[in-house]
């Protein structure tokens, strides 16, 4: 069983690359941000691997990291997520906010992923609620004002802001972590207009 390729980049495709290994090269299916994020042809890469193995195929996919790895091989376990749907989630999302989209039970982040409809999104925040924390890619403040939200629990200063942020356009993800650090500085009893204003200075930067 293949774990990681080390190699040079030999080409790529819409959604694979070549990874020269020796000679040998390897087409590897990877989400788009991971294509992204690999070197220029003819430059030095490593590659986290998971192989999939079915009667009429064996193909490789890709990963940047362990943490994306772990984000696939979880997100395949939901009933109608297949391999391709999984990679189209992480090629529009990074791991932060796709831990803040789960925690938060936020369908319509989930559902911009090509391949995924309102009802295959609302399965995947449902089924993978309460798994984030294990392998999440944000810190402990923000997972649990996310987790606080989404289960309704907060205190109702930090969910008015947190809801004001997002009506002015920014997403749930970001909202609801920029008030997490303000909460972490200040407090979770500071009033709502002041964490409406530390949070607009906190999504500034």
């Amino acid at each position: 069983m293949i774990g990681k390729l080390k190699g040079i980049v030999d080409s790529f495709g819409d959604d694979w690359v070549l990874i020269d290994c020796g000679g040998v090269c390897y087409e590897v299916f990877c989400s788009g941000r991971t294509l992204q994020a690999l070197p220029r042809v003819g430059e030095a890469t490593v590659v986290f691997i998971e192989t999939i193995v079915r009667e009429d195929m064996i193909r490789l996919y890709g990963f940047s990291s362990e943490a994306e790895k772990s984000w696939f091989n979880l997100l395949t376990t939901v009933q109608g997520v297949g391999s391709r749907v999984a990679l189209a989630i992480l090629s529009i999302m990074s791991l932060a906010e796709l831990s803040s989209a789960v925690a938060l039970q936020d369908k319509a982040m989930i559902g911009r992923a090509n391949g995924v409809g309102p009802k295959l999104a609302t399965r995947v925040v449902t089924e993978l609620k309460g798994k984030v924390p294990a392998i999440g890619a944000v810190d402990a403040g923000t997972l649990g004002l996310q987790s606080a939200l989404g289960e309704g629990v907060a205190s109702g200063n930090v969910a008015d802001a947190v809801s004001a942020l997002t009506n002015l356009g920014y997403s749930s993800a970001q909202a609801s972590a920029a008030v997490a650090r303000v909460v972490a500085r200040e407090g979770d009893a500071t009033p709502t207009e002041k964490l409406i204003r530390l949070g607009l200075r906190e999504l500034s930067q």
